[in-house]
């Protein structure tokens, strides 16, 4: 589960993490007064400005104009009226773009360096790991694309935790030192104590800034937290924000569905994760484009192979259908019965391909087999599966 930006700052400041001051708003009128509370928190003069920033569950909201910048408080209403109610189209979001429902103003800071830290997991490896480099900012995913070196890798060691040693070259490589090398190793234990308290999955400060008058602090803050976790954190999860969500993602959650929306036309209903992901990626190596992941779960019924399918084809861009169960818990006569309970309540005009293998697999083809009505194709091996349907989807 994704957090606003605002939101994670809240958990930062609750770890002792440096965050600039900020307010988040939620109509233009909220957005004028913040502007004058900041103004006075901060005690400046005239020159006072803050950020207002759109707070959405992607990233590269600068480049997209999602970050403008108030020097006054009717400035911060009429951007804030900018940015509400709108869609933020960035990098991250795909071309629908996102909902602004809320903005954050916080105070404007001067720095003198820009860097980045993380926290996050290392699948590979099974363990977390901290990520730091002296590359911070906007363009930190070309970095690691084209200069991996100048990003840092620290493994954390789940029995043993965070270690001084480890926070002290975490602190070396962003090149810290003085006064900024005992906040940094601060930060950084703040980070590990943040993500075994909340079970987080993902940390981010980019940029972590060194500023003029000597601080670091963290300008920017994302977070995402272990939704496998979340019945443990109910006053986190009350935090989703479901705006921010794909609406058929949201309900294959509700209906206990691991599903994910991908850009392609080939509509996939597959049970298990890994056979899932073998599905997508053989579908792209003959040539065609997954729309969505989509695990129907090993223990399945037929009520659930019939909702996944709905799910499938409620998305207009699926040109066709790939079902490929192979069954073990899950039977493919209830795949067969589910896939006909769906065609009866759906208008289905795409072709369907399906490769059935396991438990009751002949009932399950039989089934299938005197639905007539059906553009339905049975097919025994998967590459055949993956081809056809390709082929099928144009």
């Amino acid at each position: 589960m994704k957090l606003h930006e605002y939101q994670a700052k809240q958990l930062f400041a609750s770890v002792g993490i440096p965050i600039p001051r900020g307010i988040v708003a939620n109509t233009s009128s909220e957005a004028e007064r913040a502007f004058e509370t900041l103004k006075r928190q901060c005690s400046v003069g005239s020159d006072f400005a803050c950020n207002v920033k759109a707070q959405l569950h992607a990233g590269g909201r600068g480049k997209a104009g999602g970050v403008l910048v108030a020097r006054s408080a009717q400035e911060a209403a009429s951007q804030a009226i900018q940015l509400l109610g709108k869609r933020l189209v960035t990098k991250q979001t795909g071309s629908l773009g996102l909902p602004v429902s809320a903005v954050l103003l916080d105070e404007r800071i001067a720095v003198t360096r820009e860097l980045y830290l993380a926290l996050t997991v290392d699948r590979f490896n099974a363990r977390p790991i901290i990520l730091a480099s002296r590359r911070g900012g906007m363009e930190i995913e070309e970095v690691a694309a084209s200069e991996p070196a100048a990003i840092i890798r620290e493994p954390v060691d789940v029995a043993d935790g965070l270690s001084d040693a480890a926070c002290h070259r975490v602190a070396e490589a962003l090149g810290c030192v003085g006064p900024h090398a005992t906040s940094c190793r601060e930060i950084v234990r703040a980070l590990w104590k943040l993500c075994v308290t909340s079970d987080t999955s993902l940390i981010e400060v980019n940029p972590l800034v060194e500023t003029q008058d000597g601080r670091l602090v963290a300008l920017d803050a994302k977070v995402t937290l272990d939704d496998n976790a979340l019945f443990r954190h109910p006053e986190l999860a009350a935090w989703r924000d479901e705006s921010q969500e794909q609406s058929l993602e949201l309900k294959a959650g509700r209906i206990g569905i691991s599903y994910v929306g991908l850009d392609g036309t080939i509509g996939c209903l597959v049970n298990g994760a890994g056979l899932a992901m073998a599905t997508n990626d053989i579908i792209t190596l003959c040539g065609g484009s997954p729309a969505n992941f989509l695990d129907v779960g090993g223990g399945a019924n037929v009520e659930q192979v019939t909702n996944a399918f709905a799910i499938i084809l409620a998305d207009a861009r699926v040109k066709a259908v790939l079902v490929n169960i192979f069954g073990g818990i899950m039977r493919c006569d209830w795949v067969a019965q589910g896939l006909l309970n769906a065609t009866q309540q759906l208008e289905v005009k795409v072709p369907i391909v399906v490769r059935l293998q396991g438990t009751n697999v002949e009932e399950g083809r039989r089934l299938l087999k005197s639905a007539s009505r059906l553009n339905l194709i049975s097919v025994d091996e998967l590459e055949d599966a993956a081809r056809r349907v390709v082929e099928v989807a144009g």
